[in-house]
Formats: C-alpha cells, structure tokens, sequence
C-alpha cells in the first residue's frame, strides 16, 4: 500500500477521533491502528513517519509515536 494511502487512511481515523479531544482522539487513533491495521501497515505509516511524516495531522503523529513506544 502506497504511503499516501497510509497518510489519508491514519488522518480519516484522526478526523474521525478529533471530537472527543486531544487526549481521547491521540489513545483512540493508536488503539484503532494497533487493533485493524494489519503488520504491513504498520511499518509502511512508520516507515512514513522516520522520514519526517508529512502530511500526517498532529494528533495522528502523536498517537503513531505513542504506539511505537507501547510496542
């Protein structure tokens, strides 16, 4: 799967979090990633964020660099 598609797949899932507030929205992005998106993904969206993870929103980020930490 392309790196654009990872980008905009991870931000739907931010967008859709982003009501609950910060601090839901950060938990609830990488509980959802570290539960649907299969090892491929994974790597592929972190592969993205060691290169600098452009176009990733912020929330989306910060959940991504808290679930590598978890894992």
């Amino acid at each position: 799967m392309s790196a654009d598609r990872l980008i905009y797949m991870a931000n739907q899932i931010g967008k859709f979090f982003q009501s609950q507030g910060h601090d839901q929205a950060v938990a609830g992005v990488a509980e959802h990633i570290r539960k649907f998106w299969d090892p491929r993904m994974r790597r592929g969206i972190f592969a993205h964020l060691d290169a600098g993870g452009a176009g990733l929103d912020p929330n989306v980020r910060e959940a991504l660099e808290a679930l590598r930490k978890a894992a």
